[in-house]
């Protein structure tokens, strides 16, 4: 009785330690997530925030908003890119306020929280021509038409802001479909599909 008590306390202390060092988010199972500039390397933002919810209520843009227990229990409440709220601004007020660094100082030229990924099936452009606003909205010329009048993302320039999630028309022209669905969203890098344009 005495040794299964033993390895209870070290099994429960072992945990403890690795979710406590971002560990544990290399053993359980989680889907990648948009986290805000600075909190790209997953491993070290996990096992640094402190879910305080400041990085949340400081920004201008209302962006970020906090994973949800079906992202994961080691996710929940902690802070995580919703662009059909807001976009990104890259005003580095989130890092200011990180009371712990999960949020890093970063370079807004070169960092990318994820990538703009066309939803051809609902994107406006692919079933008929003339939509041109996640082009027109793009602050780093991102986002082209192909001959066809259909939305390219160029993955060198685009950096994942958001913005051209925010102002996409489908969820509005499309409204029969429900949800927040949008013709472009911006989707992790690792998490990339065969959706991809």
């Amino acid at each position: 009785m005495s040794s299964r008590r033993t390895f209870l306390k070290i099994t429960v202390g072992a945990f403890s330690l690795l979710l406590g060092l971002g560990g544990a988010a290399k053993i359980l199972p989680r889907k990648a997530l948009l986290r805000p500039p600075g909190g790209q390397d997953e491993a070290a933002f996990i096992s640094r925030c402190l879910r305080c919810d400041r990085c949340r209520s400081v920004c201008p843009t209302s962006v970020i908003g906090l994973a949800n227990l079906s992202d994961s229990i080691l996710d929940a409440r902690t802070p995580v890119m919703k662009f059909h709220l807001g976009y990104c601004n890259f005003c580095n007020k989130c890092v200011e306020v990180c009371p712990t660094q999960a949020l890093k100082p970063f370079d807004s030229k070169t960092v990318k929280i994820g990538l703009a990924t066309v939803q051809k099936d609902t994107c406006i452009a692919w079933d008929s021509r003339g939509c041109m606003v996640c082009m027109n909205e793009c602050p780093y010329q991102a986002i082209t038409l192909d001959g066809q009048g259909h939305p390219v993302v160029d993955s060198h320039k685009c950096n994942g802001c958001g913005l051209c999630e925010k102002v996409c028309p489908a969820l509005v022209m499309r409204s029969y479909i429900g949800g927040n669905v949008r013709g472009i969203v911006v989707t992790p890098i690792s998490r990339r599909g065969e959706g991809n344009v």
